[in-house]
């Protein structure tokens, strides 16, 4: 499998607008269906107003484990500091909605 490097992309002539739909796709098929509904939102609300150090929070958080995202959007595992950002944030008050409209 091979690892994409936005940056390098970028520089090598890729734009932010392909980035961002990367990023949406791979946010709305991550294979965990509770995280997919999660990042999927979020991705689907914000991606386009995100800079660039925004995309890279969220595609680092994309990288991390299903199971561990989870944990930490649930309150069951703190979240380490890497994560710990605005992105995050953004995904939690996804979660913490009385009545999310989710992204299928």
């Amino acid at each position: 499998m091979a690892i994409s490097h936005p940056m390098a992309e970028l520089k090598q002539g890729g734009s932010s607008e392909n980035r961002r739909k990367q990023l949406l796709f791979r946010a709305q098929r991550r294979g965990f269906k509770e995280v997919d509904l999660i990042f999927g939102t979020f991705a689907d609300a914000e991606l386009g107003t995100l800079d660039e150090a925004g995309l890279d929070q969220f595609e680092a958080l994309l990288a991390a484990p299903d199971q561990q995202v989870y944990a930490w959007l649930r309150g069951a595992e703190a979240v380490p500091g890497e994560y710990d950002n605005p992105v995050f944030a953004g995904l939690k008050a996804i979660c913490e909605q009385k009545s999310p409209r989710w992204k299928s």
